[in-house]
């Protein structure tokens, strides 16, 4: 992958270090290899405003700056290591350091994938690379086939979700090293298991961003929610693509990442011809084509758009799939009464219905929330360009108690959850902890040294929660540490409901993954209906050939009947109502016959597989 200009410092195996960094405005710039001694190299002016030199003998773990104008000493903007904090030198880091194992892995289909959202701080209570890497096992156990890692890359502090990056290409110091961090990817993939990357690119973070020192690196067309947008389509906006670019197909290609979860795409502003989306869709294209091993990319946007999935031939993006929120918000809504905030706009129970269907609720229809007509329905069809969940990072941490579902909703409403999610046709995604009911908040926390930055993200908190929650309550402080070490994982499974909702995700999981009825990617082979006196029962059946399943969600807190009247004799599979589930033990029938009536029990779930006969 040559087509674009690359930056950083690029170790060869003979000691040779090729050092690139764009600076088109500056008039000189120094390279200063901290060695035994401090040696400054003048760099060599190249087109484009980019400077380079060459150095022998360098070693893995070096420390250098740049010398912009003869003055102003900086870190790296490309830097693939920062030692101590985001203010000090770069590191030197030798990409061959870790050897992969991993010749047979080919990657994973979106229809494969059951996705698991871990953030690496909190996932164990060591918070590193290697912790996660020994955990695996456990996940492989669940029926996970991928994890989807919150952004690892440096951040101010020693605590934060990641998405404060301020060097894209660096791992952050306190969760490991770059072997480690590839021991950890090897391992997934030994284990069948994909890793896809929360990456941003619409934004850099407030603190130690020293990308402005080298260039146009931001515009003044657009803002953010976070502050100035990135340089996509404003003048000098070549280089500064070419360096996201750069980025994606660093860990697509060396790090041997399956995926990129593009976070608030939406805020990636560009009104190029070609979008900066569409680009690095053909990027990963050619280097899935070169590997032979699937790469994906992920949409994160509020705006129910599918062109972002669409083909570029029919002037879409092309990326793989992206997050449905709407499925979350119209279960979220229902289960909960909660109608603040976006929450205004579902609640009812055709917002379930029409997610079931469409995965998107809003396709069109005038928005309460937004006070505008929003989403667009996509007509392809294909339920693997959808990713959906009851939970994950914003949905959870960005509740100002940071509470898990498991904390507003009862324990056979989790079940039922559950059984939404992982019987629904679209690309589940679990949050972590969720498969056992953790109740320890997952809050906003962070570590930055700027007085000035720290006050004004509790305001904007702050804001945010108004529009949510009673912010007469007190808000959790995200610059104590208490708030990160409250957001830890206990991992308890050793309750008698804890185990039982383990045994139940890992139950559906399975279900999901091996039963060809629940594989099926198409609308076509979904059916779903409202059912019940109340409508408030869904019916969904799922075909593929002759295997034919029925799944029968009751939202209701009363029981529910089902008047069986196809031509098909049922056999129950699952009943999350079932002692076995931990449940209240009155269970739905085994086997219905036509024209018999199913009684389900209040916020449950039953599965049947359907033998069709004749009339």
């Amino acid at each position: 992958m040559t087509r674009y200009q690359q930056q950083g410092a690029f170790l060869k195996e003979n000691g040779d270090c090729f050092f690139r960094v764009w600076a088109p405005f500056r008039k000189s710039v120094t390279l200063l290899l901290l060695g035994s001694k401090e040696v400054s190299y003048p760099m060599t002016s190249e087109e484009g405003g980019y400077w380079s030199t060459t150095v022998q003998e360098v070693a893995d773990g070096m420390h250098y700056y740049y010398l912009l104008d003869e003055h102003l000493q900086r870190p790296d903007p490309a830097s693939r290591h920062q030692e101590s904090t985001v203010h000090r030198g770069s590191c030197v880091v030798d990409p061959a350091a870790f050897t992969f194992t991993d010749d047979n892995w080919k990657g994973l289909e979106p229809r494969d994938l059951i996705i698991y959202e871990l953030h690496i701080g909190t996932f164990t209570k060591e918070g590193t690379f290697q912790a996660a890497r020994e955990k695996l096992p456990a996940l492989e156990a669940l029926g996970i086939t991928a994890i989807a890692l919150m952004p690892v890359c440096q951040f101010p502090g020693d605590r934060n979700w990641g998405y404060d990056c301020v060097y894209p290409f660096a791992l952050h110091n306190k969760y490991g090293t770059t072997a480690e961090f590839k021991a950890l990817i090897n391992t997934a993939h030994h284990l069948g298991m994909a890793v896809i990357l929360d990456v941003v690119y619409n934004h850099a973070g407030g603190e130690g961003n020293y990308q402005p020192d080298y260039g146009p690196y931001f515009t003044d067309k657009y803002k953010t929610l976070w502050g100035p947008a990135v340089n996509l389509d404003d003048n000098w906006c070549d280089a500064v693509r070419d360096y996201y670019i750069q980025n994606a197909l660093m860990w697509l290609d060396e790090f041997h990442i399956d995926g990129l979860r593009l976070d608030s795409l939406h805020e990636c502003q560009d009104s190029s011809a070609v979008h900066f989306a569409w680009e690095l869709s053909e990027a990963a294209a050619e280097l899935e084509q070169q590997s032979g091993r699937r790469k994906l990319l992920i949409a994160s946007t509020d705006l129910n758009d599918p062109r972002y999935t669409n083909p570029v031939k029919i002037g879409g993006y092309g990326l793989t799939s992206q997050w449905a929120d709407d499925f979350h918000h119209a279960l979220h809504a229902w289960l909960t009464g909660e109608q603040q905030g976006y929450y205004e706009d579902f609640g009812q129970f055709q917002h379930l219905e029409k997610a079931f269907r469409d995965a998107f609720v809003y396709t069109g229809q005038y928005s309460s929330f937004r006070k505008r007509k929003f989403g667009l329905l996509s007509d392809d069809g294909d339920c693997q360009r959808m990713i959906v969940f009851s939970q994950n990072h914003e949905q959870v941490g960005n509740r100002m108690l940071g509470e898990r579902l498991g904390s507003l909703v009862s324990f056979e409403a989790l079940k039922l959850v559950a059984s939404a999610v992982l019987l629904s046709p679209f690309v589940p995604l679990l949050f972590m902890g969720e498969e056992y009911g953790e109740k320890n908040p997952f809050l906003f926390f962070t570590a930055y040294s700027d007085p000035a930055l720290v006050e004004e993200v509790k305001k904007a908190r702050s804001r945010w929660f108004s529009a949510f929650f009673n912010t007469n309550k007190s808000i959790p402080d995200p610059q104590l540490e208490e708030s990160f070490t409250r957001s830890r994982l206990g991992w308890d499974t050793s309750t008698r409901s804890n185990a039982a909702l383990l045994a139940c995700y890992r139950f559906l999981i399975a279900f999901r993954k091996h039963r060809p009825a629940m594989r099926t990617v198409s609308k076509e082979s979904v059916s779903v209906r409202p059912a019940g006196k109340d409508q408030t029962l869904l019916a969904i059946e799922r075909t593929s050939g002759q295997d034919k399943v029925l799944i029968l969600l009751n939202f209701n807190t009363a029981t529910q009947t089902y008047y069986h009247t196809a031509q098909a004799t049922l056999k129950k599979i699952f009943d999350s109502a079932h002692e076995e589930w931990n449940g209240p033990g009155i269970k739905a029938a085994d086997e219905v016959s036509v024209n018999d009536t199913i009684l389900l029990q209040p916020l449950s779930a039953v599965v049947y597989e359907m033998a069709h006969h004749e009339e």
